[in-house]
Formats: C-alpha cells, structure tokens, sequence
C-alpha cells in the first residue's frame, strides 16, 4: 500500500498522496489516512496535491465526504498545490464552491472561464455581450441579426462564418449569458471510468461527454446548454441531475477518445475521425487497408490508431510504449520534451506490440531480440511513416515509433531559422562547385531536416543529386536516393564507392560513423563533388577535431571541408500563453545587455495548447564556420581544440550561445532553453 505523508504546521494537519489519485490503489490509502485523522479529532486538514497531476469521481467524492464531516465537527478540508488540471476538476465539478483551494503549483493556467455573477446574464443579448467584450462592433451585430432574420442561422454562427467573432469569444459570451462555465477541455479533464454513464452513440449524437459524477450529479460537457431536451434525455438515461458545462463542439470529439475505454484501451472518436486513418499495408501500392472496418472488432486495433493520430495532430515526433509492472505507459516526444499522455493496463502491452510488429510485417513470435520496421499509414490527408524499434526489456519489449511526418518537416532552406549572416554563409557554401559540408549536432538536433533543405535547395534537373540514407526518411523528385542495408552488406562505404561511379554532383550522405566512410568522403570532395553528411559532435569545432581523431590526414582535410554548420534546436514560446516581463537588471549585467533601455524578454505562462509547459514548436539556432586560408593552415599543423577555439575567437564567429541570445532578446525563445539545450 502507497504511504501517505502526514505532517503538522501550526493548527494545520497535511496530508500528501505520494501519486495521481485515479486508481483504487491510490485513493485507499488515502481513505484510510482521512478516516485517521478523522478519529484522532484532527478536523483542520490541508491536502497537499503537488503530487496528483490527475484526480478521478471517486477521488473527489472522498474530499466531498471528507469535507461534509469536518464541517460537522466545526473543522475544514482545504487543498493546496493544486495543478491546472486539478484545479479545473475542482471548478468544473463545483467541489471548488465547498473545499477552498490555498495555492496553486503554477504549472499552467486555469482552462476555465468562470462568468461573472455580479450581474445576470441570462437578460442580456449576446450581441451586448460581445459588444461589450470588445469581440465584435456593433454593426457587425446589426448586420449578423439582418442574415439571421434572412437564413435563418443563429446569431453566433453567422458571426463565426463570416470570421467576425472568433469561435472562443462566441464560446466566453454565451457563457456569460447562459451563466455556465466554459472549459478547454484536455487531457485529464474526464474520468474515463465515469464515459459509459451515456452510451456513445447517444454521446456523439447529442454531442456531449460525460466529465464527472459525484453522487447522483453528473457533470456533463456539452456544446449546447440550452438544449433542453437532451440534458432531459441524460437525466433519465442515467437517473442523475446533470450539471452542464460549456465546451467547444470540436473539443468534445477530440476529448472523447479518451475517455471512451473498453476493456481499459481507448475507442475511436464520437465522431468518423477513425475513418481518416488507413494503414498503407505496401508502399507504393494503392491498395489500402482501411482500418476503421476492422476497429469495430478490435480495441487493440482502436487503441493503436487513436494513439496514432493524436501522435500526428499534436506534432510528436516519437511515440514510447513502456511496460512497467502495473501498467504500460504511452508517452509522446513533442518539441523534444517526453509527455505521458495515456495509460493501460500492463496486460495488454503484448497485444499492443503484436498489433504494431503485425502492421510493420515484423515476426510477432520474436520477443527476445531487438526488431526494426517500417509502418505506413494514410491520416488526415496525407501519408505519414513510422519508423517501428522494438528492445526487449524486464516487463516486456519497450516499443519507440519514430513520426516521419512530411507536413511537420521543413525542407525550405530560408525557413530553417538562420540568422540572416549565417544564411548567407550556407547557402554561400552550397554553391561550390566541390567540397565536404558538414552539419552536426547531438541526436534530433535537426541535422537531417538540414540535410534536406539543403538538397531541395539544389535540387534541378541540370543536376544529378544522389543520397546515401539509413533509412530514407523522406522521397525527393528527381533525386536518387539509396538505403543502407547492413544485413546484407550493402554498408555507407560500398554504397558511396559505387555511387561516384554515377556521375554525381551532389552526393548527401546521411551519416559519417566510421574511418572507411569519412575518407571515402574525403576524397569525393576533393575529386570535383559537392558531399553533404552529419557527424554527431557538440560543436563545429568538435567536428574538425572527430575527423582527425579518425585518421583523416590533416593536409587532405584541409584541402576538402569547405564549411561546418553546428545546430541546435531550441523550443519557441508559445504564442498562445506568451507574456512580456522587463530583463532584470542582473540578467542583462551578465550577458551584456544595457540595463538602463528596459530590456523587455518574453517567456509562455503554459496553457492546453502547449501541455502547460510555455512553449510550442521549435527553432534552430546555429554556428557556421566557413573554411578560410588561415583555417587551412591551421588544420595542416594538426592543431589542438584549445588552438582551434582561440582561432574561432579570434575569427568572431557568432557560437550557438551566441546565436540563442539573439533569439532571446528577439523575444523568440527563454534564456532557460538556450541554456537547457547548450549544456545538454
């Protein structure tokens, strides 16, 4: 059983649940610890939630209990550290109304928009109600209630169509008027237990979910409050009074797949968003398997395409299915920060991965050794790749998914976020006529997107591109592009022997990992080819130093690097959440900025958009380094690093710091990521 930590401050006794509060597992002990006190006569309580992220119905219902007994004795339940996503539980349910919350854990804003109740809104226009929240002019009013009396539409609509009023105003007005809270509803903002108080198809029909039930209330989202006749039909569905609260109709079928369950795995959307996901069973044939034909059948085959397609809307770049021993955890990779977004139980992890090792033509039988694989799939309009890794491990075979998604790929060199001094440099560098460019950087700091851009930059029908990948992430016309294929020795190094026999100009290759490879590259730079590749250093620098290391003579290396682009990737600020704030006076002392011009830097509070973390998408920061004379000579007399970093100060280069502080006085990025990902 959890130990629940119990501590006393003053008149106050604190009890802290040591996890989320969503399983029986966890809300026992928790019991057990409030009867305790309960009995000892201790009825001034404070419980401490910096460690719950999630609360469920019957969670709340022990608080309810709990607080209804204290207030008896003449004592209280007040809850402190609470997060964003417990504290809009608590307002969506009303509990909030009965347990005071003391603080808030500042991860993230409330969701949550509470009407005002000084005054009524129930008598007032929506039209006065928008007016007045400055969301539309009052001849957009008039000329919506014209359209009305002519369509036929209601009044909202006609605003939202005609892109007057934008769809969350229109939302916060009718909230205001119909005095119902309105709630972005997100992750965790559902019990999934409580989901089949209403049948789905009575769900998807009335467009509602049910959020919560506390006794015989249930809190039910729902884009039309004013729908009486469907809050009727729930009432009487499900012998409970229904407490409504305001949601956006899309919310609600974007929420509803997870909070559907059967047998503890997620079902498809209330709406026909299943049907937009198909599995490519072989590429480059149009012979599609749809998957929503066979999801009906199988929640294991739903649970896989639902985690699938939030991983594509919400931009993942990995998806991780972790056994542990009481559950499998599924977390998403999203702006290189890990999210876990959902759950299940530890006995279906096996079905899970035997239904991806079944969508990447994989043996399912093979459990003890590692397997790679390629899936396909056709979602929301385009073709999206996952790339299947399976590693065997203590509770079961840990699976990555690595998203290829085209549409999330920039292959737009001007759009690759360089300064505009080390755009020139690149694309500078990209016009010789021969030479090695390397760009490096740390694993998924960006190095083949660069790659990429690079050739689409080059890429015309004069030229002849070929590439040497492991594996092809993404097709390119015009040019050839070759996989590696180690089993069968088809490596880096015979590839890139036979491929200057191709009569290339441009040769990309992936990746340089060993000697054979870089001398072989080597050479093809000094033989009259432009060769693109990545190395895995930390700096431009470290890339001269690497190559040496691996026993490129100095006075050929010399000769064919023509350039070294080293790159990060950064998270921008989320445009949705950001604010501004004066640099403090010991900030701009340190990196020498003038403290007397009120510096202003930006940084994101958090919100739904950007899972509560301030910052949504990312951008590249840069150091270039262009080969010069004295940078020849330099590596001729086979220098040290400490000789090569006094060159590039000396020289001025612009280093990635440097390139990140720019970034954060442009308000772009926090000086807290440049600082995260530098000194990673």
């Amino acid at each position: 059983m959890l130990d629940i930590t119990v501590s006393r401050i003053g008149t106050l006794t604190y009890i802290a649940p040591p996890e989320a509060l969503v399983s029986d597992e966890a809300i026992a002990p928790l019991s057990i610890a409030l009867q305790e006190r309960l009995a000892l006569r201790d009825i001034n309580l404070a419980l401490d939630l910096v460690n719950v992220r999630l609360i469920n119905s019957r969670a709340l219902e022990l608080l309810l209990e709990t607080q209804e007994k204290l207030i008896r004795l003449g004592g209280f339940l007040q809850v402190a550290n609470v997060n964003s996503v417990v504290q809009d539980i608590l307002q969506i349910t009303g509990l909030s109304e009965t347990i005071h919350i003391v603080s808030t854990s500042g991860k993230g804003d409330s969701a949550m928009f509470i009407p005002p109740t000084d005054r009524v809104g129930a008598s007032r226009k929506l039209g006065d109600i928008l007016v007045e929240l400055e969301a539309a002019t009052p001849e957009q009013i008039d000329a919506s209630m014209k359209l009305q009396e002519a369509t036929g539409k209601r009044m909202g609509q006609i605003l939202v169509d005609k892109q007057w009023v934008q769809a969350r105003d229109l939302l916060k007005a009718l909230s205001i008027q119909l005095e119902v809270p309105l709630v972005t509803l997100r992750p965790g903002i559902a019990d999934p237990d409580i989901s089949h108080a209403i049948p789905k198809d009575v769900a998807a029909r009335l467009v509602v979910l049910p959020l919560f039930r506390i006794r015989n209330v249930l809190t039910v989202a729902t884009a039309n409050p004013q729908s009486m006749p469907a809050l009727d039909e729930i009432e009487e569905l499900t012998q409970c009074r229904v407490r409504p609260i305001l949601a956006a109709a899309e919310d609600i079928t974007k929420t509803a797949n997870e909070a559907y369950h059967t047998d503890g795995l997620l079902l498809d959307y209330i709406d026909d968003a299943v049907a937009d996901l198909e599995l490519v069973e072989t590429p480059g044939i149009d012979d599609y398997t749809a998957i929503d034909q066979m999801a009906e059948g199988s929640p294991v085959i739903n649970f896989i395409n639902t985690m699938i397609q939030r991983a594509v809307r919400d931009g993942a770049s990995d998806i991780h299915l972790e056994p542990s021993r009481s559950k499998c955890r599924i977390r998403f990779r999203i702006d290189g920060v890990l999210y876990e977004v959902m759950s299940t139980r530890s006995e279906m992890h096996p079905a899970l991965v035997s239904r991806l090792k079944v969508m990447a033509n994989l043996d399912i039988a093979e459990r003890r050794l590692p397997q790679d694989g390629r899936i396909q799939v056709f979602t929301q309009g385009r073709t999206v790749d996952l790339r299947f890794s399976s590693l065997p491990g203590i509770y079961g075979e840990k699976i990555v998914l690595r998203v290829l998604d085209r549409n999330n790929t920039i292959l737009d060199i001007d759009r690759l976020g360089f300064s505009p001094n080390n755009l020139a440099t690149f694309k500078r560098l990209l016009k010789r006529s021969f030479g090695l460019i390397l760009v490096t950087g740390p694993t998924g700091s960006g190095k083949t997107t660069s790659l990429y851009a690079a050739i689409n930059h080059l890429n015309s029908i004069e030229k002849n591109i070929v590439t040497i990948e492991d594996p092809v992430e993404y097709q390119v016309d015009i040019v050839n592009q070759n996989q590696v294929k180690d089993s069968i020795g088809l490596t880096f190094p015979k590839i890139l022997k036979h491929v200057l026999r191709q009569d290339p100009d441009v040769v990309m290759v992936g990746e340089i990992r060993e000697r054979e490879t870089a001398e072989i590259a080597v050479q093809a730079a000094l033989t009259g080819h432009l060769v693109l590749s990545t190395l895995h250093t930390n700096d431009s620098i470290g890339t001269l130093t690497r190559l040496m290391d691996m026993g490129i003579e100095p006075y050929l290396l010399s000769s064919a690097l023509i350039g070294v682009i080293a790159q990060r990737l950064v998270r921008h600020i989320c445009p949705d959440c950001r604010t501004l704030y004066v640099a403090p006076p010991e900030l701009c002392a340190t990196y020498g900025w003038p403290a007397d011009e009120g510096l202003k830097l930006a940084k994101g509070r958090g919100c739904p958009s950007c899972y509560d973390s301030g910052y949504r998408g990312r951008l590249g920061i840069h150091e270039v380094i262009e080969t010069d004379p004295d940078l020849q000579k330099l590596m001729i007399a086979n220098p040290s690093r400490d000789q090569l970093v006094d060159y590039i100060k000396k020289r001025g280069t612009e280093t990635l710091f440097d390139d990140g502080l720019l970034r954060v006085r442009a308000q772009q990025t926090t000086i807290e990521e440049v600082s995260r990902v530098i000194n990673a």
